[in-house]
């Protein structure tokens, strides 16, 4: 198969890329210059893929260089920035045409419109974490250390509230304290409101993080890294809850020893679609 990476920021990328290959599939990288890391190109190198550096506004481009590839299947790995969407990109033709035929500017409206505009041209936008499944969160406890009473108590109380501010397609994370909800995620992201929530409501927050309702998994998937974990240890943060099978854990050995090392809880909640959120 001819892929195409789609890469934003963070290890998403490396490691799609790396799995990609070791299955034999000619992968062609389209790296975004605001948020793709350098170190792509050492990557590309190394498995003999070609990579090219666009800019996030460049839609027509991107959507040339993958023709030009004879892609057929495309997968979009690693954060973009929703502030650097919102702002400060220069778009082209192709991506003014996305913006027009959208009523609401939102994550889920501009990226479906996005892989809209890439089936036109045959290429499909395909599950971004097909290549990665062992590195799904499991359900249950994750860490050492399962969470107290108090913890469970906040991390439910966190449920009702996460829901629905991801159902509205604002954010996929918030941060409780003694069931109040402390901080909630838009386009910060997930580590910016977890500072926010250290704070503003000192140790002791809980972070909780899901995936949407109706989760589309070829992008904007809820992921899980060490930095995570080393933004609960700074803002005192005692427990994470993620939504087991939609939720990438990167490095989970070093996230499952940081967590350890500091106290810090870990939960899978079960969301398949035969059961009820909890």
């Amino acid at each position: 198969m001819n892929l195409g990476l789609i890469a934003g920021n963070g290890r998403f990328p490396f490691l799609v890329l790396d799995a990609a290959r070791a299955m034999g599939h000619d992968v062609t990288i389209i790296a975004t210059k605001e948020e793709a890391f350098p170190e792509l190109n050492q990557a590309a190198e190394r498995h003999h893929a070609p990579i090219h550096w666009i800019s996030i506004g460049q839609l027509g481009t991107c959507v040339s260089l993958l023709k030009q590839a004879r892609v057929t299947h495309a997968v979009m790995a690693g954060q973009v920035k929703h502030s650097k969407i919102y702002g400060g990109i220069v778009p082209d033709l192709t991506f003014l045409s996305v913006l027009a035929r959208l009523s609401f500017r939102n994550t889920d409206g501009l990226i479906g419109a996005v892989a809209g505009v890439l089936r036109e041209h045959g290429i499909e936008l395909v599950d971004s974490t097909s290549l990665l499944t062992p590195l799904l969160a499991g359900a249950g406890v994750l860490t050492r250390r399962a969470p107290t009473e108090d913890e469970q108590q906040d991390i439910e109380f966190g449920y009702k509230i996460a829901d629905v501010i991801a159902g509205l397609d604002i954010g996929q994370t918030i941060a409780v304290k003694h069931r109040a909800v402390v901080a909630v995620e838009a386009m910060e992201g997930t580590d910016e409101v977890i500072g926010r929530a250290g704070h503003l409501a000192g140790p002791g927050v809980r972070i909780v993080k899901v995936a949407k309702p109706k989760q589309d998994m070829r992008f904007d998937v809820p992921v899980i890294g060490l930095t995570t974990i080393q933004a609960m240890r700074v803002a005192g943060a005692s427990a994470l809850s993620v939504d087991a099978g939609k939720t990438l854990v990167i490095d989970g050995d070093a996230v499952r020893a940081s967590a350890n090392e500091a106290g810090i809880a870990i939960v899978g909640r079960q969301t398949d679609e035969g059961h009820e959120r909890q």
